[in-house]
């Protein structure tokens, strides 16, 4: 395990046992030569363990399982049917006009984060095996101070999913590609001046980049499409094309309907709203279209 974060184990039962009884009030792990290893186990296991495997983050060391069980009971229908839309501002924006703010973990723990990172650059880099004490201090800190934000970020995340799950049979999402919109711009040359580069919003971007990552768009709809799964609930991915310029009441869509990051003002009709509920509503009408199409 100093080499790999992780150890997977295929099968239960397969140089790893996972060993839980009602009568034992403690919960075991078995490894193959190295024996049983007591488990602080912060949750039932339902179903029969298929896969376990072993996770290090910092210090601390984690045994994950899959497990096969039946499918759960669907939650009772609400009749109601939401669009989301994602954003910095406030992490998401639904249709009837609520707004999620934005935790922005990673922006709160940066000075932390970047004083634990200064202090860990003063060590050469060296093979784990070979790093002093001090250097394993330092970056154990800035493991410690990373895998607290993940957490933090994971735990938002699921309460969001799982209160949308409760309270909507239907829910339309954006179909964003997290991983494109996060790309460093291309650079551009000056003609003018061979083996020179002209300013393409570098700088402007990576701070963009930063608040989308700490956002956590990606991983909050893996677990939404999970737990709707789970819960008999219907959520469809749109696509996220001028759902924000397009005017809900008159179908107008133009750049200038949006004059400001919050703003929304209809050229056409003078409609005025919220941007993101805008936005929100465009992609409720789209999922709800699309429902439509798949149902036919």
């Amino acid at each position: 395990m100093n080499w790999f974060g992780t150890v997977d184990f295929p099968r239960d039962g397969d140089g790893c046992r996972w060993d839980s009884t009602p009568r034992d009030p403690v919960t075991r792990v078995r490894f193959q030569g190295v024996g049983h290893v007591k488990v602080n186990q912060h949750r039932p296991v339902v179903g029969r363990v298929k896969t376990v495997s072993v996770k290090r983050e910092g210090c601390k060391w984690f045994v994950v399982l899959t497990a096969e069980q039946v499918q759960p009971e669907p939650l009772p229908k609400t009749g109601s049917v939401v669009g989301i839309d994602l954003g910095i501002a406030s992490f998401l924006t639904v249709s009837n006009g609520e707004h999620v703010g934005n935790p922005r973990h990673a922006h709160k723990a940066a000075v932390r984060l970047e004083a634990a990172q200064r202090a860990l650059s003063r060590f050469p880099h060296r093979r784990a095996k070979d790093r002093t004490r001090n250097h394993q201090r330092a970056a154990m800190k800035v493991a410690v101070l990373h895998g607290k934000v993940r957490r933090q970020r994971l735990d938002h995340a699921h309460k969001i999913a799982l209160g949308l799950v409760r309270e909507h049979d239907f829910i339309a999402h954006e179909d964003l590609k997290v991983r494109n919109m996060s790309t460093a711009p291309a650079p551009r040359p000056d003609p003018g001046t061979p083996g020179a580069f002209l300013p393409n919003g570098a700088a402007a971007k990576a701070g963009l980049n930063r608040s989308i990552a700490d956002a956590g768009w990606g991983v909050f709809l893996m677990i939404l499409h999970a737990k709707a799964e789970s819960a008999g609930r219907e959520v469809i991915a749109v696509d996220p094309r001028n759902t924000s310029r397009e005017c809900p009441e008159c179908g107008h869509v133009v750049k200038e309907n949006r004059p400001t990051q919050e703003k929304f003002h209809c050229v056409s009709c003078g409609h005025r709203a919220h941007a993101d509920v805008v936005g929100a509503t465009n992609v409720l009408r789209a999922g709800l279209v699309r429902r439509d199409v798949n149902w036919t």
